[in-house]
């Protein structure tokens, strides 16, 4: 096979992909279809140019990797990928002149003529700065002393508008945290384009700032995000600065922050008190409550009830706030009995190292009522409700006059009590009918 039918240049095959023309891992990206047209009509005519004098002779000048791929860079941005060449002959081999196909694809670092001696390396920059969007490729041609042998390394990459990528939040403050100490706050970027995302790298100016969460490469689809972390730990106390930078989407996040040895963060609890009002034995309620740091991060170390009916729900200790930054977390109150009062109390590294939350709320027992109802009669007044805890045992009236309706509630009822109710008629004349039979059962959960 000719060196140039390593590269990307070639119709791929019907089943294949550009990743396995390239020889390179497979990966999801897929640059857009109007781009690749452009690609197969533009540099298969390329090959047919440099095909014959590829395989005239195999050069003793090799590169690893001998074929480079680059992400996705946004236009007027650039990306570095290194390659190594190598002397693998047995005299000594000059390289002359570099030709790029494109003047999107250029080499950084390399001084001609260079002389390498046999099998000696030297590493070199191949560098992609894309200026129209879409996918582009190329070549990297090495001219040697003799010229019959040329190194050709195949490249390719994509170029997108700067737009496409959006960061939430645009830049990182982190107040003032404890020197020695560390504060993470994430940033969540959003492709709002319509075509993929390819990140291969990220940048940290300010030695105080890293960045986490990055497995490169990270892939993003038309509308995906994709979520890291930025720690400040400042050394120092002062004022600190720095930026990430992400070359492949051209952004630039600023990052701020400030290093205090003896400023010590203020917890505050909201809201103060907190009040569940009435809840029925048995239930619960849930509240929220939120903790905000202020003049520095503060580090909470554990919380604890003063009443097992009040519990912190969703906490996982211990937990750091940013300064200026809150958390929200619920409170649920579940009342055993008819009334009570408690407190939450929050151990911390603030100035106000216990922080304590009032709470309160009343505890009522559950109210049920028996509904009765029964046929009327003519001729008669009214009706006496007589109710009994025994079937056969001994009946008191419960409605205080005769009631001329059919129906009647009896609202004095106790929770796990069973009873036992009966009716009688009340005519014109005062008297009264022999109590109804057999008497109606109710049982009070």
């Amino acid at each position: 096979m000719g060196l140039c039918t390593l590269g990307i240049f070639a119709y791929p095959p019907k089943d294949s992909t550009l990743d396995d023309v390239m020889r390179l891992p497979q990966s999801r990206f897929r640059p857009p279809v109007r781009s690749i047209h452009c690609l197969i009509v533009t540099t298969s005519l390329l090959l047919g140019a440099v095909s014959t004098c590829a395989q005239a002779v195999s050069s003793q000048l090799t590169a690893n990797p001998r074929n480079v791929r680059f992400g996705t860079i946004v236009l007027r941005q650039t990306e570095t990928v290194g390659v190594s060449l190598t002397n693998t002959g047995s005299t000594n081999l000059t390289v002359t002149a570099v030709k790029t196909s494109t003047p999107e694809f250029s080499v950084a670092n390399l001084t001609l003529p260079l002389t390498l001696a046999p099998q000696q390396s030297i590493d070199v920059n191949l560098t992609f700065a894309p200026t129209i969007g879409g996918w582009a490729t190329g070549t990297f041609a090495f001219i040697t002393n003799p010229s019959t042998q040329t190194l050709y390394i195949g490249a390719g990459g994509v170029g997108l508008g700067s737009e496409s990528m959006t960061p939430s939040p645009a830049s990182l403050g982190f107040g003032n945290v404890t020197v020695g100490s560390t504060a993470t706050l994430p940033v969540k970027l959003t492709n709002s384009g319509t075509s993929y995302i390819r990140l291969t790298q990220v940048e940290l100016t300010g030695t105080e700032f890293t960045a986490s969460g990055f497995s490169f490469p990270v892939i993003l689809g038309p509308g995906q995000a994709f979520t890291f972390d930025v720690t400040f730990a400042p050394q120092f106390a002062g004022a600190a600065s720095g930026s990430v930078i992400l070359p492949n989407a051209g952004l630039t996040i600023p990052l701020t922050g400030t290093g205090g040895n003896t400023i010590t963060g203020q917890l505050t609890i909201a809201p103060t008190p907190l009040s569940f009002g009435n809840v029925t034995v048995g239930s619960q309620a849930t509240q929220p409550i939120t903790m905000t740091a202020s003049g520095a991060s503060v580090t909470v170390s554990s919380a604890a009830s003063s009443s097992s009916q009040f519990v912190l729900d969703g906490a996982s200790f211990p937990f750091t706030i940013a300064a200026g930054r809150k958390v929200a977390f619920n409170v649920t109150f579940a009342p055993q009995n008819s009334g009570t009062s408690g407190s939450l109390s929050f151990v911390s590294n603030a100035s106000n190292s216990k922080s304590v939350e009032s709470l309160s709320g009343v505890g009522v027992s559950p109210t049920y009522s028996v509904g009765l109802s029964w046929n009327g009669m003519q001729g008669v007044t009214g009706y006496n409700i007589y109710r009994s805890t025994a079937a056969n045992g001994a009946y008191a009236r419960i409605n205080p006059a005769v009631e001329p309706n059919t129906t009647y509630s009896d609202n004095t009822v106790t929770s796990g009590q069973t009873y036992f109710y009966a009716a009688t008629s009340v005519n014109t004349s005062g008297q009264e009918s022999a109590r109804s039979a057999p008497p109606a059962v109710a049982v009070v959960p």
